[in-house]
């Protein structure tokens, strides 16, 4: 993951922050235009959707992408939110149609602890690697014995971070194929390194690493660019390639087939949109089509 890093430099990314707002997805506008031989008046249908997204990058991606969906007779709103919870909410009421903020992981915790959420994922868009961050050591080696890692109190992340320590010879874990790690399947410690001590909200770990808190840090991406955290200087691990997760397009089941919505996939995996991510977040954001 390292290879990344050397590009990234220090982001300071800011989002536009939309007025919320709630639309049936099944509603349409209607706009006016000439027919085929230029003569008389054509009614072109526009769909209309409410997005929910986090700020960086999921809402700025999506306001990218507005003038090409309106292209495709899609407007959409787009409804932003600081927390994980709220976009599956208000997903469940009918508030939004489609949240884009979630990776796999997450998405099943939730569905497992939510018996009333009926969601099902549409397409991936991009990937963002957790890091590691530290303001006093330069690599997870140097860690010190009894060395503070802070977590988000989001269990899904766990099972993100600690395979970074794994890899790097620092834990070994015992996990069940398909399943995500836990501090619990942590079977060797030799550094006894603190995990998830101390958790806290994850949009709260920029402002917790800022504050000098805990020997290391393990930051979700989109945070680290919020919070300006500068991921070249202070990130000293990173997910491998091999185990990123993609950021879904998640909707109800009833709409998995809406046309609109999979048009708003489509796009959101188009070229210009790829181009964009990655000349916006040099590398810090991937495309990860899925």
């Amino acid at each position: 993951m390292k290879k990344f890093l050397r590009t990234i430099g220090a982001l300071a990314l800011t989002a536009s922050l939309v007025a919320c707002g709630t639309s049936d997805s099944n509603d349409d506008e209607q706009a006016t235009g000439t027919d085929d031989d230029g003569e008389g008046e054509a009614t072109e249908e526009v769909q209309s959707l409410v997005v929910g997204a986090t700020a960086v990058p999921h809402a700025e991606v999506l306001e990218f992408a507005k003038p090409l969906l309106l292209e495709e007779g899609i407007d959409i709103e787009i409804q932003v939110f600081q927390d994980y919870i709220l976009p599956n909410t208000t997903l469940e009421s009918g508030e939004i149609d489609v949240n884009y903020f979630q990776t796999p992981g997450y998405l099943a915790q939730q569905l497992a602890d939510n018996e009333n959420f009926d969601f099902v994922s549409v397409g991936s868009i991009h990937a963002e690697p957790i890091g590691i961050y530290s303001q006093e050591y330069t690599s997870l080696d140097e860690l010190p014995e009894g060395a503070e890692i802070i977590f988000s109190d989001s269990i899904s992340d766990h099972g993100r971070i600690l395979p970074i320590f794994e890899d790097a010879g620092l834990i070994e874990l015992d996990v069940a194929e398909g399943e995500l790690a836990t501090v619990d399947n942590i079977v060797s410690n030799p550094k006894n390194l603190q995990f998830g001590s101390t958790q806290v909200e994850a949009r709260m770990l920029a402002p917790s690493f800022e504050n000098g808190e805990g020997d290391a840090i393990a930051i979700n991406t989109n945070y680290a660019l919020e919070g300006n955290v500068d991921i070249e200087k202070y990130g000293i691990a990173f997910e491998s390639d091999e185990k990123l997760q993609g950021n879904l397009i998640v909707v109800r089941s009833e709409d998995e087939n809406n046309e609109a919505i999979l048009k708003l996939v489509e796009v959101l995996q188009s070229e210009e949109v790829t181009q964009f991510i990655e000349e916006q977040y040099n590398g810090a954001v991937i495309p990860l089509h899925e």
